[in-house]
């Protein structure tokens, strides 16, 4: 009765957590206005009209390599901590109170402001004239290139910081090693070479999905979500406007203005991807370069490794003379020592008679034999090459 009676009790701190990792996430529309949302993974997929096998990318709890998907109505994101859905008139980021996505959040508050404050400023006669020309740069690229611009220059910063920091603590630890090679330098750098290999493999990761879309231009038009809503907003796409609107009352209103917003870019060909081929380069390259500096990091280890094997082999072979040194010197010993076991037989001859001076001579003769035995030794194995010169 009591085991059937008795409930296990759940562990908060474990079930905060997942409903976090579940539901926690932060909106900025294209006025650069944030709002906390608390909905759950099926309310996500409503709004933004994607698949569950996409939302999965983006789950904290999963392993998955750094992505860009381009869908229909948005573009899913996930680049190391930076886990988004973009759309053509908002950006949803995935845990909002990560120290590293607070910094994502305040840069796109900072490059996605009011477009109306400007004309606005315009309107009072003041001096703006430098501000409406930031401002028509930035009206020149739709809002979804804004804010893939901003994630990628957060993580292409975010790894370069770790990469600085690894480069920082290793060559200094490097240099120690090979001026005193001892197991606290050696464990050192050991915990440091298996940080750069994870670091390499992370960076790899962005830098082969930038290089996989920048390979295939059909993959970069289906990030052109402003030219695919105006293009399904026109009077030639149809009569009523799609079912996911109603899912975002902001959208509804805001058409207009991307489709001015992205006017050139509708006129031109859809299948001109210039413009975003022009930023996914500048940051594949920031990222090579990135990449370049690990690499290098990685050659600088090797050349380590290689000098410290130089010095180790250096040291065995210094055992191996000494060795050799000793050997040879227990050989010659060895036959003074034969000599001695003779003479120190307790047997009785007669030719020990009446010769006690040959004592001396056989202990001196049996010495200088044994001196030149080395000295044949030594000269043998200097001329082999065994011994340095």
């Amino acid at each position: 009765m009591g085991r059937e009676g008795y409930v296990v009790p759940a562990d908060p701190q474990a079930a905060m957590k997942k409903k976090t990792a579940s539901r926690n996430w932060i909106m900025m529309d294209c006025s650069g206005e944030k709002t906390i949302l608390d909905l759950d993974k099926y309310a996500i997929m409503h709004r933004v009209q994607i698949h569950a096998r996409d939302l999965r990318i983006l789950d904290p709890l999963l392993s998955y390599p750094s992505t860009i998907l381009g869908r229909e109505r948005a573009i899913v994101l996930n680049l190391e901590h930076i886990k988004a859905i973009i759309t053509a008139e908002e950006v949803l980021l995935r845990d909002p109170s990560d120290e590293n996505v607070i910094p994502v959040v305040e840069e796109l508050q900072r490059r996605l402001p009011p477009v109306n404050a400007f004309r606005q400023g315009q309107g009072d006669g003041k001096d703006y004239g430098h501000h409406d020309v930031e401002a028509g740069e930035e009206d020149e690229s739709p809002f979804e290139f804004r804010a893939l611009e901003v994630a990628l220059e957060a993580i292409c910063s975010f790894l370069a910081a770790r990469t600085t920091e690894l480069e920082t603590a290793a060559y200094p630890a490097l240099d120690q090693l090979t001026s005193k090679i001892s197991s606290l330098n050696l464990d050192r750098v050991r915990k440091l070479k298996s940080a750069m290999t994870r670091l390499t493999a992370r960076v790899q990761k962005v830098r082969d999905e930038l290089e996989q879309l920048l390979d295939d231009d059909d993959d970069m038009a289906d990030l052109y979500l402003s030219r695919k809503l105006a293009g399904a907003s026109s009077p030639v796409s149809g009569s009523g406007a799609p079912n996911w609107f109603a899912a975002s009352p902001t959208i509804g209103s805001k058409i207009s203005r991307v489709s001015r917003a992205s006017v050139a870019t509708v006129r031109g060909d859809e299948n001109d991807v210039e413009e975003l081929e022009m930023l996914l380069e500048a940051y594949f390259m920031q990222i090579d370069g990135t990449l370049n500096k690990l690499t290098t990091l990685r050659e600088y280890i090797d050349d380590t490794e290689d000098y410290i094997n130089i010095q180790l082999d250096n040291h065995r072979n210094q055992l191996i003379q000494l060795e050799l040194f000793l050997s040879s010197g227990t050989v010659c010993l060895s036959i003074y020592s034969l000599v001695a076991g003779i003479f120190g037989m307790n047997i009785p001859y007669t030719w020990n008679d009446d010769h006690g001076f040959m004592f001396k001579w056989v202990v001196i003769v049996t010495g200088v034999s044994c001196a030149l035995l080395f000295v044949v030794i030594m000269s043998y194995a200097r001329h082999k090459g065994l011994v340095g010169s």
